[in-house]
């Protein structure tokens, strides 16, 4: 049973770095830990509509945070760099964003 698109592609993330890398067409985004690169690059051509060139995978460590005299970690998550094919169109989202 195949998972939704909805539910492999969480968020994108928006950060400084991950803005630099729009200009290549290349895309950041919080994914499901489960997904793996074939379903990611089916997921983000079915949602923007675009064709994917590579998906790189990385499994982000949850961060310590302090509460005054309570600390813990914030739970971890997978973050996925997609890159697009030199023909397809960017992703609309994130040109607003520049």
């Amino acid at each position: 049973m195949s998972k939704a698109a909805q539910d492999i592609v969480l968020r994108p993330i928006i950060s400084e770095e991950s803005m630099l890398g729009s200009a290549f067409k290349k895309y950041t985004f919080e994914v499901a830990k489960d997904a793996n690169k074939i379903e990611i690059a089916r997921a983000v051509e079915k949602l923007f509509g675009v064709r994917v060139a590579k998906v790189n995978t990385m499994n982000v460590r949850g961060h310590l945070r302090r509460y005054g005299r309570h600390e813990g970690y914030l739970p971890s998550w997978k973050k996925a760099v997609v890159t697009l094919t030199d023909g397809s169109k960017t992703i609309e989202f994130f040109d607003g964003l520049l």
